[in-house]
């Protein structure tokens, strides 16, 4: 008999089994004495195998990986389906250090070894039943599932330092293993949140991972118009109580949070009415904290990383976002990182601006461009006024030279197939117009309307082109979202404010030419005199767009020029 001490530190006792050792076992098999080969793959499948028993075997094997040639797949294939993560540590341990064994003696199993590890990155399936039916899901009370998942990526690194060449076969699995859409919003959750995990240890892998993840959302986000979403969030409101309207419920809520210390109390008022744009939601505040501690180390900016994310991730913009119609939530994650650093936001002004004025780029592309422009300029509080009027004077002098071409050309009329990147260019310009008035004309208002009046508005409202007749009715909802998520970005989003009628009244007054500027004490009286050659903002084109249209709450949608049919 072992004493207590000694019982503890030896090893575990083999269970009785049949068959002999392994090695035995597989040469037979070659002989084609297939009996012991059969039990042993009857042993590994009982479902009540005990650690002890996977210990054993797996130690066994690894000393056999030889052994384990592709004819041999089956039974490779169902050692993969041990329970081995849910177990103790020791086995734990014992299958990493076989499954670093495998991949590095035989890498033929090499896929099946990823795939068994990627289908760990969800939530395990279980079957409640109801009223006499079996319904799967996923299992989201599994107090072990974040231990779990981290078990998971420990396995993917040491298969990628056993096979340098992991990244190039573990992409297409992750790709072919992504849930639908349809899956619940914690199976989405969890795949996503470790899909972004792999890019911090295999980060060749980050620009592709980006690409599928967002590649994913758009199509949540066309799938789920802003219009179906809008219903679906006031039928919620107004079924929440007969008392308070929409706007006073979601006032309140906001003041419930700041009195609670700005604690985010879990209640059904925080969820998305729509069950599309819940997963949109959550999916993209996953983005948005990833974004956040990729670019920040120790609570602090880290350029290097932030320029390197900007870089994969204007690239997706490139090939995702802007060939996308209908997009209207997914974009966010480009306003975003530029909040971080002006410096961004100017890169990613002169990387839309360089698509725009392109000749080479499709016309579509360059009218979503100009479509981003105008609503990044418009609704970017980390933008300063002078960033704004530097992109209004580019834009401007781009449009009076593009008038200029077409003053003798035969093209020289209204058509949007023929001149969509010019018409996209003046709403972007109007829309910036509309949502930065204030700050263009604060401070010093003579000097903010001798600059607006400098912009000659009057000959591009006034040309043959008539950009009117294209631009105005055709806004539409580009950046503007109904989200959760949305609070993130909220604290740079510039909302619009309705002019005053005395702003009007101000805007429609002409400034003389020549006049002194320091004569704003006698300008703000109302006693400029008139002149007949003053270069005006045409009131039928300004004014008609600063209020906002009825179907709005407050503010007019995005500005966005429809493609040609």
């Amino acid at each position: 008999m072992l004493g207590g001490d000694e019982f503890i530190s030896s090893p575990p006792r083999k269970t009785v089994r049949f068959g002999g050792t392994l090695t035995d076992i597989l040469l037979k098999y070659e002989k084609g004495e297939t009996a012991d080969f059969e039990l042993l793959k009857h042993q590994l499948s009982d479902p009540d195998i005990k650690d002890a028993q996977i210990i054993n075997w797996l130690h066994e094997f690894r000393a056999s990986v030889a052994y384990l040639t592709k004819e041999l797949e089956q039974l490779v294939s169902i050692l993969l389906k041990l329970p081995w993560l849910r177990r103790s540590r020791e086995v734990v341990e014992e299958y990493l250090g076989f499954l670093g064994n495998l991949v590095s003696a035989q890498t033929v199993h090499l896929r099946p070894c990823l795939r068994m590890i990627v289908l760990q990155f969800v939530p395990p399936r279980i079957t409640i039943r109801e009223d006499d039916v079996d319904i799967s899901d996923s299992d989201d009370d599994d107090e072990n599932l974040s231990e779990n998942f981290n078990t998971c990526h420990r396995a993917l690194q040491t298969v990628a330092r056993y096979v340098p060449s992991t990244p190039q076969f573990l992409m297409p699995i992750l790709v072919e293993n992504f849930p639908f859409i349809n899956k619940s919003e914690r199976t989405l959750e969890c795949y996503v949140h470790n899909l972004l995990r792999v890019t911090v240890y295999l980060p060749t892998l980050r620009l592709q991972i980006l690409e599928l993840i967002i590649e994913k959302l758009l199509k949540l986000d066309v799938s789920t118009p802003q219009q179906d979403i809008e219903d679906a969030e006031e039928t919620a409101n107004n079924s929440d109580s007969e008392e308070k309207s929409t706007e006073e419920g979601l006032f309140d809520m906001e003041e419930d949070e700041e009195r609670k210390g700005n604690k985010v109390v879990s209640s059904s008022s925080e969820r998305m009415a729509h069950p599309l744009a819940e997963r949109l939601d959550i999916l993209m505040t996953i983005l948005f904290s990833y974004i956040k501690d990729v670019c920040h180390v120790d609570g602090k900016l880290d350029i290097n990383n932030t320029k390197d994310l900007y870089r994969d991730l204007v690239s997706v913009f490139d090939k995702l976002i802007l060939p996308t119609h209908a997009s209207c939530h997914v974009q966010y994650f480009m306003f975003y990182i530029c909040s971080f650093k002006l410096g961004l936001a100017e890169a990613f002004l002169d990387h839309l601006w360089k698509k725009l004025h392109d000749p080479n780029n499709p016309s579509v592309i360059r009218q979503t461009a100009g479509s981003y422009i105008g609503s990044f300029l418009a609704r970017a509080k980390f933008i300063p006024v002078v960033t704004v009027k530097a992109c209004l004077d580019l834009l401007v002098n781009w449009m009076h030279k593009y008038i200029d071409n077409q003053d003798t050309g035969a093209n020289a009329y209204c058509d949007v197939a023929l001149h969509g990147p010019f018409y996209s260019t003046c709403q972007a310009v109007f829309y910036t117009l509309i949502f930065r008035h204030k700050q263009l004309l604060d401070g010093n208002l003579r000097k903010g309307l001798s600059y607006l009046q400098s912009l000659n508005f009057e000959r591009i409202v006034m040309c043959q082109l008539n950009p009117l007749k294209i631009c105005i009715p055709s806004v539409v909802n580009l950046f503007a979202a109904i989200t959760r998520s949305k609070k993130t970005i909220d604290p740079f989003y510039q909302f619009w404010e309705e002019l005053s009628a005395e702003d009007l009244e101000n805007l429609k007054k002409p400034i003389k030419r020549g006049t002194s500027e320091d004569e704003d004490d006698d300008f703000l009286k109302g006693e400029t005199p008139q002149n007949d050659g003053v270069v005006g903002i045409a009131p039928n084109s300004y004014e008609s767009n600063t209020r906002s249209p009825a179907s709005s709450i407050g503010s007019p949608p995005d500005c966005y020029v429809p493609y040609p049919q």
